[in-house]
């Protein structure tokens, strides 16, 4: 069957849906749940209806997943926080519908050839509490400074080649920098990103992870709140030897999971250069995902720029990543960005980021959700026994934004001074409903119009009070435009 042909089919399997739901007794239409899988048709990330999908989240390391202590004396790297029901529910409550989640090499395979499925049925507590609130999880095989045994977390003791020369604990404090400049982190990514010859240990670690990232796509194969794998956070080596590598992971998760996203990211240097080079061609598997980090000024701001940032600034970075993403005839997903909860014009900042990730209709998920180390990045505070809300981090992520879009996006726009929200769109899918978010009171006015080519809706959308979403009908043949403006 063509791809046209089968979303032909979805969105009036979906239109039917939508239809039953309307006309009860509150008199608006009913929210209806979207479908749970996600595809790609190699520019947008689609729904089963065939609707593009906007996914915007967060990150979280999460206790007894993200792999940072030991088991011979040594004090754990840094503190975890736990992950629950009520985080679920308040991601989504907040409308940040994707977590995503780094998990460890370590974790999964501690010892080589033996999986430790604890530590999976651990990752998988995660998605079906974030699945029971509604909320995708994108699994990220995460590192950072190669291993935990050497830098912050990652590898297995085994996976490190050549074999450290010094074993470290924690805490972390402020040496994670130093760690990733070491010499035995920097020979670690290098024996494993680079294939030598005369060195068969090289490829036998690239030929584990891929086994051990299959196994983990093996458990989850059949799962639709898992969006897709992350295959490599932040990897440390030159873009020449990138696509050998993730053909490799990809071929080993297709071998028992044809269905989910492959993201894949660019050399880690991109981060500090805010561009990598475009690529000569498309990725190899058509469902994949670019996902680069966008993190301009985030960590540093020697010429007090924040203080003037606007959109000229951060504009460059964004446009790169999405011309890169064009380049490998993939949707793009920033699987990271964000700054400081106390950084200077912080709000401003994460507005103008998201503006322009509108403008791209860009997928995204902000680093962190909660952290009591490091930065102490995130939407809480910690004062040693409680997690507080920060009401300023919560505000500054408070937006009303597409999720799901019916037909051909042409822009989607928020004006956060008025709390107007545009969205413009080509019509191709008559009677399907288009999916956005409203926050809640305080963040967002408690009633709202939203109108269609300039006529109020009536009745109106009632809003899901778990979700925080709206279902609106408002498309067919030609240009059409949903707005939707504080009552």
């Amino acid at each position: 069957m063509s791809l046209a042909r089968s979303m032909g089919r979805a969105l009036a399997a979906s239109a039917l849906v939508v239809v039953s739901g309307c006309g009860d007794d509150d008199g608006g239409p009913a929210f209806v749940e979207p479908g749970a899988w996600i595809t790609s048709d190699r520019a947008r990330l689609r729904d089963e209806a065939g609707r593009v999908v906007v996914l915007r989240g967060v990150n979280a390391r999460v206790e007894g997943v993200f792999d940072v202590s030991f088991d011979d004396g040594r004090l754990p790297l840094e503190e975890i926080p736990g992950f629950s029901a009520e985080d679920a529910r308040r991601m989504r409550e907040l409308g940040l519908g994707v977590l995503r989640l780094p998990i460890n090499w370590s974790g999964v395979e501690p010892e080589e050839g033996r999986y430790d499925d604890a530590y999976l049925d651990r990752v998988a507590e995660v998605v079906a509490t974030c699945a029971a609130a509604g909320v995708h999880v994108l699994i990220d095989f995460h590192q950072d400074a190669y291993s935990k045994e050497i830098g912050e977390d990652g590898a297995p003791l085994w996976a490190i080649h050549p074999p450290p020369t010094q074993l470290l604990g924690g805490p972390l404090g402020d040496s994670l920098t130093a760690r990733r400049a070491s010499m035995q982190v920097l020979e670690a990514f290098d024996s494993f990103f680079i294939d030598d010859d005369d060195d068969p240990t090289d490829r036998r670690l690239q030929a584990a992870f891929a086994a051990m990232a299959a196994h983990v796509a093996e458990r989850f194969a059949d799962e639709p709140f898992v969006v897709g794998y992350d295959l490599f956070n932040e990897p440390v080596a030159a873009d020449y030897y990138l696509p050998q590598f993730h053909a490799r992971v990809t071929d080993a998760i297709r071998a028992v999971d044809t269905r989910h996203l492959i993201f894949f990211e660019p050399d880690v240097s991109r981060q500090f250069l805010e561009r990598a080079p475009l690529a000569e061609a498309p990725f190899p598997d058509p469902l994949g995902v670019y996902a680069p980090h966008v993190y301009t000024l985030s960590f540093g701001d020697p010429g007090n720029e924040l203080a003037r940032v606007d959109r000229a600034r951060l504009a460059p970075n964004v446009e790169a990543a999405s011309a890169e993403a064009a380049s490998f005839g993939s949707p793009l997903f920033v699987g990271e960005w964000g700054i400081g909860p106390t950084a200077t014009r912080m709000g401003d900042y994460a507005a103008l980021t998201y503006d322009l990730f509108d403008e791209h209709l860009a997928s995204a998920a902000a680093w962190l959700w909660k952290e009591d180390s490091q930065g102490s990045w995130g939407f809480f505070d910690h004062d040693g026994q409680t997690w507080i809300e920060r009401d300023a981090v919560r505000r500054a992520h408070a937006r009303v934004y597409a999720e799901r879009i019916a037909g051909d996006p042409v822009s989607m726009r928020f004006d956060a001074s008025s709390g107007t929200f545009e969205l413009r769109v080509r019509g191709r899918a008559e009677g399907v409903p288009h999916v956005v978010y409203v926050p809640a009171p305080p963040d967002y006015a408690g009633t709202f119009v939203v109108s269609c080519d300039g006529a109020p809706i009536s009745p109106a959308p009632r809003r899901d009070a778990a979700t925080g979403r709206i279902a609106v009908v408002c498309n067919g043949e030609g240009e059409h435009a949903l707005v939707v403006t504080p009552d």
